[in-house]
């Protein structure tokens, strides 16, 4: 009989051991899954804050190239600097009204 009881002390260490075993694998399992996945949202949600920046710059682009197509023209060029920067032509008088 004793024989018997060592084997079954043996045998419920063995079954604590191995499911314990399968805890700690299980475990490690689903932080480092977890943690994969955590890494993908977030590539997700920069790639999408990318994307939106990407439309944002290539709108600022086409703006950007309508001045420079603007500048071009020398007639735009002449009157851009007259309203900007105050300049005049010889006997004309700059007279600057506030907007409101």
């Amino acid at each position: 009989m004793a024989k018997v009881s060592k084997q079954r002390v043996l045998l419920r260490r063995r079954f604590f051991v191995l499911v314990t075993a399968c805890f700690v694998i299980v475990g490690t399992l689903f932080v480092t899954l977890g943690g994969y996945w955590v890494d993908i949202i977030k590539k997700y949600q920069e790639k999408s804050n990318l994307e939106k920046e990407l439309v944002e710059l290539k709108n600022k682009e086409a703006a950007l190239q309508v001045d420079v197509q603007k500048l071009q023209d020398p007639d735009y060029v002449a009157r851009y600097a007259r309203e900007k920067y105050l300049y005049s032509k010889d006997g004309e008088f700059i007279i600057r009204i506030p907007e409101e």
